[in-house]
C-alpha cells in the first residue's frame, strides 16, 4: 500500500505520564505521548501531535496533573519548535 512520507515519534518517561495514570487510569490511552511529521499531497511536512492540555481536558484530570501536563505540554513545544526551525 501507498502511503507518503511519514514518521511516528513515540516518546515519554514514567515520571510525567505516571502521575497522569494514578490521576486517571484512563490517560493510559493517551501515553506515550506521540507526534506524526507527515507530507501532504502538495509536498508540505507538518508536525501534528495532542497538546498535553486537551489530554488533561478529555481525561478530566484534577489539580494534581497539572505541573506534569506543564511539563509534556513544554517538551512537546520545544520539541516542535526544534522539529520545524529552518
Amino acid at each position: 500500500m501507498q502511503l507518503r512520507p511519514t514518521e511516528l515519534v513515540i516518546f515519554g518517561h514514567p515520571r510525567g505520564g505516571t502521575p497522569l495514570m494514578q490521576d486517571r487510569q484512563t490517560a493510559g490511552i493517551d501515553l506515550p505521548v506521540k507526534a506524526l511529521a507527515w507530507e501532504d499531497a502538495e509536498g508540505n511536512v507538518w508536525l501534528t501531535y495532542n497538546d498535553a492540555r486537551w489530554i488533561m481536558r478529555r481525561h478530566s484530570l484534577g489539580p494534581q496533573s497539572v505541573d506534569a501536563v506543564n511539563a509534556i505540554a513544554a517538551g512537546l513545544s520545544s520539541l516542535a519548535e526544534e522539529a520545524t526551525a529552518s
